[in-house]
């Protein structure tokens, strides 16, 4: 480490190991049970499997394809907050190979027609699935996908090959230059990532239900990716500043209050987007445009609605308001693991309901009694299952590499101890 600006080499500790090795249990036996649920639920086999898979494979899609633009802003802003979060949300981005065969299952419900709806036969021939045939088939479907894996896959490449060289490198003129590529990729990645995923929203999640649409869908689950690495990273964060003391100088009381701000920043983004479309919609009031919300706000999903707004925007933006709290590393833990939850709890609520209006066998099994009581729980055995088949590969990623850039400039200023009146 010829380059390191610290004595210190910072690299995971052993705790990591640890986790590493009951992620992968928990996450193997979750999506065991949430594969023996499926063939007991409504639907059964593979029916009831695809959308708690769906939510599952969305849900830390976003936490990792949504480090890219941040760990982008970081090269392009500067600042101590990234310095600190970086190497997390590198690893983020390098597991996207493992999401990319973690699509697989989604492809299988593509090809075998039973998971969207523009797939079944029996609706291939109503007007608006004939309609938008062009854009919602299965060949253009699965290539748009591929291109959406290789452009973040050669945003996020790059950027950690060049991080990575330069902690190695003792010549300070080398790594500006280094600095300076990171800089010229991520302006322009920033535009693919919002075009990327935009598509990707409208494929995977809007085409749930063929007939709706939202100009505003793409913003919405762009900040919600943003939101998710977000939170995530912090609850990565907190986690190691109480592992050892060398870490709790690094993840100091004055970032985890910057975390805290753009926490606050990227919830009140988030709910601006969702409020903006509830709003739009509501008061359009369009045959083709209603009903997405009115699936969502009778039968029960009314309840789930409301502990959206309460839990994913009212506590965490009334808790986040206090400058003691984004300043202790435990309080602003918990809220970031509430964000993840409740981001979870958001796609579940896109996500499930589109079974009502799929549903063309009308069963009301799929919407009352314990057959539903089954199925929604799947929807949250799902995430903890291919959650801890990616913890597992993210804390392997971690370890690879010393948890702080050894080579960047803002190093020392990051890690100062600050005096006097920052206390």
């Amino acid at each position: 480490m010829s380059a390191a600006t610290h004595e210190h080499t910072y690299n995971a500790p052993r705790a990591v190991d640890r986790v590493q090795s009951v992620a992968l249990a928990v996450g193997v036996a979750a999506l065991l049970l949430a594969l023996a649920l499926s063939f007991v639920s409504p639907g059964g086999f593979p029916v009831a499997f695809w959308r708690p898979y769906l939510v599952a494979f969305v849900f830390w899609t976003g936490v990792a394809v949504g480090s890219i633009p941040l760990m982008m802003l970081h090269h392009l802003t500067g600042g101590g907050w990234g310095v600190v979060l970086r190497r997390i949300f590198e690893a983020a981005t390098r597991t996207l190979p493992l999401l990319a065969v973690m699509f697989l299952p989604v492809a299988v419900a593509v090809v075998t027609r039973t998971l969207y709806p523009w797939t079944f036969p029996e609706l291939a021939h109503e007007h608006v699935v004939e309609h938008k045939k062009f854009f919602l088939n299965v060949p253009f479907f699965l290539g748009r996908t591929v291109f959406y894996f290789a452009v973040w896959f050669a945003l996020s490449r790059p950027l950690n090959r060049w991080s990575l060289a330069q902690d190695d490198e003792p010549d300070p003129r080398v790594r500006r230059r280094l600095r300076e590529r990171m800089q010229s990729v991520s302006g322009p990645g920033i535009v693919l990532f919002g075009l990327t995923v935009s598509f990707a929203a409208v494929d995977w999640l809007m085409s749930l239900e063929p007939e709706w649409y939202s100009t505003i869908f793409g913003l919405l689950i762009m900040a919600g990716f943003g939101l998710s690495a977000f939170a995530f990273a912090i609850v990565c964060a907190v986690w190691l500043s109480r592992r050892n003391e060398e870490l709790a100088a690094v993840y100091q009381p004055r970032w985890f209050h910057d975390h805290g701000k753009l926490l606050l920043a990227f919830i009140m983004l988030w709910a601006y987007f969702m409020f903006s479309q509830y709003l739009i919609i509501w008061a359009g009031n369009l045959p083709e445009e209603i009903p997405w919300y009115l699936r969502r706000l009778r039968g029960g999903w009314q309840y789930v609605a409301l502990a959206i707004v309460l839990l994913h925007f009212s506590l965490p933006f009334v808790l986040l308001l206090s400058r003691d709290l984004k300043r202790t590393a435990r309080l602003l833990g918990a809220v970031a693991v509430l964000v993840i939850v409740m981001r979870v709890v958001d796609l579940f609520w896109t996500v499930a309901p589109s079974a009502l209006a799929a549903d063309t066998t009308s069963a009301p099994a799929t919407t009352y009694g314990a057959g539903a009581v089954l199925s929604y729980a799947m929807s949250f055995i799902a995430p903890v299952g291919l959650g801890g088949i990616w913890v597992w590969y993210f804390a392997r990623e971690l370890k690879k590499r010393p948890l702080l850039p050894l080579g960047d400039e803002g190093l020392e200023a990051a890690l100062e101890q600050p005096h006097g009146h920052h206390h």
